[in-house]
């Protein structure tokens, strides 16, 4: 079963909290979720990626999304495999990151219709 990597910060969380609208999209598959952001705990906490309803993952801008290196470790963490990936983003940089270690990604600039995300999940789960 794949699993879903969704960005935190402009994307799942903004200065308004949670998006629920999003949340409820990914509730709706029952494939894992991995919250996928930068921030140090510090910024975790004055973002607000707390208390999340997935799994939060984070390298502390050692290295950050924009570098294909974060994602190898994070396949090493969770011991996962491209094949079995599907990301979203709002950061052109993290995307073509993720997309060049084969990974399957959605850029999802901040504001996109979220019919957007949910017909590129349906089509790839």
């Amino acid at each position: 079963m794949k699993t879903i990597l969704v960005d935190a910060w402009n994307t799942f969380v903004d200065e308004n909290g949670v998006n629920l609208e999003m949340k409820s999209i990914l509730d709706h598959f029952n494939n894992n979720k991995i919250i996928v952001t930068n921030a140090n705990e510090e910024e975790k906490i004055t973002f607000g990626i707390v208390n999340m309803p997935y799994p939060v993952f984070s390298l502390a801008h050692n290295p950050n999304k924009t570098d294909s290196e974060y994602f190898k470790k994070m396949l090493t963490h969770f011991n996962l495999s491209v094949e079995n990936l599907l990301y979203f983003e709002h950061n052109e940089a993290a995307v073509k990151a993720a997309q060049s270690i084969g990974i399957k990604t959605l850029w999802l600039q901040k504001g996109s219709d979220l019919s957007v995300l949910k017909a590129f999940l349906e089509s790839n789960l």
